[in-house]
């Protein structure tokens, strides 16, 4: 495949000396459709993060620690396996690698406004150049790539919503004028679904639509595949206001935004109508909008393509407003959220309880609750457990609970080593079998119309080791110790993300991954703009009330197991007995219902205050699913979350 792209990378005008092919799609998405998997086409590497670069000698793959091991495994000899963090940032290398004055191709449809600058910034001294290839080089060679779908755009109803599109542009236009915009142009999938209240399936695991949207102050452009709007989408989209225009119209409506020209289709059959009557042309803005002349861009999720057509100097490089918005839940979603939570602990709970019996069935083990060696593990066996087979059973507890529409994202069911690969994805063919005597992570979440879910719970069906019993106490210890924090408004992730880390320094442990992400109402499972983590990102944007965030400290030990535990939180106003400087204090709240294994606790490490945490939320987890179980998985539910001592 490289040798094809070379092929290209010569014949082109002027010759690249470089080819760029990130994982991202036009709108800068986290996961996106088969058609724009062109990094995984080009390398094999299937991890959701990533960045692969040709040159004319090496083929090179930029990855993330939650796919070191991931990495390794699927990358041919063709391939030189850069870790971030650890290895030369991607600029770096090749400002310090590739001759002067090489010419570097990028797509600029699937680069971001932030990237493009920063490599920009970085090749300066060598006289490097970014060349926007007019078409994207990857989709030349791939003959086999997936044709566009049609797939239809659904109103989000606003039961579900807790917020009208009318509330929703006023604010957002309210949010214009305060900066001095005349417009924002919207990229991210998840904003523009969140701002118009729709939903669809474009992307597997995330109910998003590919569309764009620009909203100025007095109209809203909506930029989608027309196939995919019936006439009542149509309606409801006239109804609010929203003009349809077809997704490849956003980049010549970009050059009329520039030039103040673009306008909906009503208001330039009224100034014509006006022109008719009065005999004069031409656009008359008041000073007002003469005075409000940016174009709001975020650097993040913009792709270069759309910000070249703009009067640069006119626009404002800004993190868009919805990202903040979308992540403060109204009453409506948090309400969803929970119990939607409910429904899927339930699931989780029942999946737990099915597991526990095949294990001892098939494989003689002494199950979840006790710790003994496994009878019969040399037996010759008719039926056998895989991590898939097991991870689609999970799914059956899921899709049979109310407004349940998919899974959040691939589930990670990963057995022993295949633990340690943090975002491990099993294959059919080639996944791993389960085990009685190693440690099994399950990290999953589904799509539900009144919420999305993640959750993580790490089980041993045999006899645990007290090497593993402290690791997973370790990690048991920072999730309850970041859970339980109380902290002065205005503190970011990146601070509170040592919580979670303490326990594990102190016997010399880490993790490669951050801590929490938000997670979306009936959206993406992985959301901004705040995050709990050590990376720099995390320190932007302060933990807020009503904001959604994972708990999710872990433990990875090459070849051996995987430890994880997640729960999804929200923050609240804390109640406390002092407010210093008046500042407002915040906690969290947990709204993750299942048990953790008490048989892996080595409960001689926890303090009281831990013994009494864990009793008390699983008093609240039994409680909570109750209405939702039967006697007999009711009873199973009582015993593993039975009262613990120290």
């Amino acid at each position: 495949m490289a040798a094809a792209l070379r092929a290209l990378m010569l014949s082109h005008s002027p010759p690249l000396d470089a080819l760029v092919v990130p994982s991202e799609d036009y709108h800068q998405s986290e996961y996106v459709s088969a058609r724009d998997k062109r990094r995984e086409f080009v390398s094999g590497f299937t991890g959701s993060a990533g960045l692969a670069l040709i040159t004319g000698n090496e083929a090179l793959l930029w990855t993330d620690g939650r796919y070191f091991l991931q990495a390794e495994q699927q990358l041919t000899n063709e391939w030189k396996l850069m870790r971030s963090g650890e290895d030369p940032a991607v600029d770096v290398w090749m400002a310090d690698n590739l001759p002067t004055d090489a010419a570097i191709g990028i797509d600029p449809w699937c680069i971001s406004v932030d990237s493009a600058h920063k490599w920009e910034r970085a090749f300066a001294k060598k006289q490097l150049k970014l060349i926007q290839t007019t078409t994207n080089l990857v989709d030349e060679v791939w003959a086999s790539r997936p044709p566009p779908e049609a797939n239809p755009v659904v109103v989000h109803p606003i039961k579900f919503s807790g917020c009208s599109v009318e509330d929703k542009l006023k604010q957002l236009r309210e949010e214009l004028l305060q900066e001095k915009a005349r417009a924002i142009v919207l990229s991210a999938l998840d904003e523009v679904a969140w701002l118009f209240n729709v939903r669809g399936s474009d992307v597997s695991y995330s109910p998003v639509v590919h569309a764009f949207a620009i909203v100025t102050s007095t109209a809203a452009f909506f930029y989608v595949d027309k196939r995919k709007v019936s006439s009542e989408v149509g309606s409801y989209m006239e109804k609010n206001g929203i003009e349809l225009r077809d997704y490849s119209e956003v980049s010549s409506d970009a050059v009329l935004l520039a030039s103040d020209q673009l306008m909906s289709a009503k208001t330039a059959e009224e100034m014509v109508n006006d022109a008719t009557e009065t005999g004069s042309g031409g656009i008359n803005n008041s000073a007002e909008e003469k005075n409000n002349d940016l174009i709001w861009v975020d650097p993040g999720t913009c792709c270069f393509a759309l910000y070249s057509k703009l009067n640069q100097e006119k626009v404002f490089l800004q993190s868009s407003p919805l990202a903040l918005a979308k992540s403060l839940k109204n009453p409506v979603e948090i309400q969803g959220l929970k119990n939607a939570h409910i429904r899927d602990g339930a699931a989780v709970v029942q999946y737990l309880i099915w597991l526990d019996k095949q294990m001892q069935e098939i494989y003689g083990a002494s199950g979840y609750f006790i710790g003994s060696e496994v009878n019969d593990k040399d037996q010759l066996r008719i039926t056998k457990l895989t991590e898939v087979s097991v991870s689609d059973k999970l799914e059956e507890f899921r899709a049979s609970k109310e407004h349940f529409r998919g899974l959040s994202f691939p589930t990670i069911s990963s057995v022993g080593p295949n633990g340690a690969i943090i975002h491990y994805n099993p294959e059919p063919e080639t996944c791993a079998e389960l085990d009685p005597n190693q440690m099994y992570l399950c990290d999953s979440g589904a799509q539900y119309l009144d919420g999305t879910t993640d959750i993580t719970r790490t089980v041993h069906f045999g006899k645990p080791t007290s090497h593993e019993k402290a690791c997973y106490t370790a990690v048991l210890k920072g999730h309850i110790g970041l859970g339980n924090a109380r902290f002065p408004s205005g503190t970011t992730g990146h601070v509170l993300d040592v919580l979670a880390r303490v326990p594990l320094w102190k016997y010399g442990l880490d993790y490669r991954h951050g801590t929490g992400h938000g997670v979306g109402s009936y959206l993406n499972v992985h959301e901004g703009p705040h995050q709990i983590s050590f990376r720099p990102p995390a320190r932007n944007v302060p933990l807020q009330s009503s904001m959604t965030v994972t708990d999710e400290p872990g433990y990875y030990e090459d070849g051996n197991f995987g430890i994880r535990l997640e729960n999804v939180l929200l923050v609240k106003e804390a109640d406390t007995t002092f407010n210093f400087g008046d500042r407002g204090y915040l906690s969290f709240e947990h709204i993750t219902w299942a048990p953790y294994q008490t048989k892996l606790i080595d409960t001689s490490l926890l303090v009281p205050e831990e013994v009494e945490w864990l009793n008390s939320y699983h008093i609240r987890c039994r409680e909570t699913l109750a209405p939702h179980l039967n006697t007999s998985e009711m009873k199973w539910l009582e015993k593993a979350t039975e009262p613990i001592s120290a």
